[in-house]
C-alpha cells in the first residue's frame, strides 16, 4: 500500500462531536500536526469525512 502524510490545516472547534473523534482517530490533535498513515479504504473513508479540515499528499 501507498503512504499518504494528512496534515491539519483548520481547527476542529465548533465541529461535530464526530469529526472531532475522526480527526483524533486520524492522530490529528493540534493545528499543523502531520501523520503519515496507509492509504487503507477505511483510512481513506476517513479523510473523506474530514476533508475541510486536512490537506493530503503522497508520501
Amino acid at each position: 500500500m501507498k503512504k499518504i502524510k494528512v496534515t491539519q490545516v483548520k481547527s476542529v472547534i465548533d465541529r461535530s462531536e464526530r469529526q472531532k473523534r475522526t480527526m483524533e482517530a486520524l492522530g490529528l490533535k493540534k493545528m499543523h500536526s502531520t501523520v503519515e498513515k496507509e492509504a487503507t479504504p477505511q483510512i481513506l473513508g476517513m479523510i473523506t469525512k474530514v476533508s475541510h479540515l486536512v490537506k493530503v499528499e503522497e508520501a
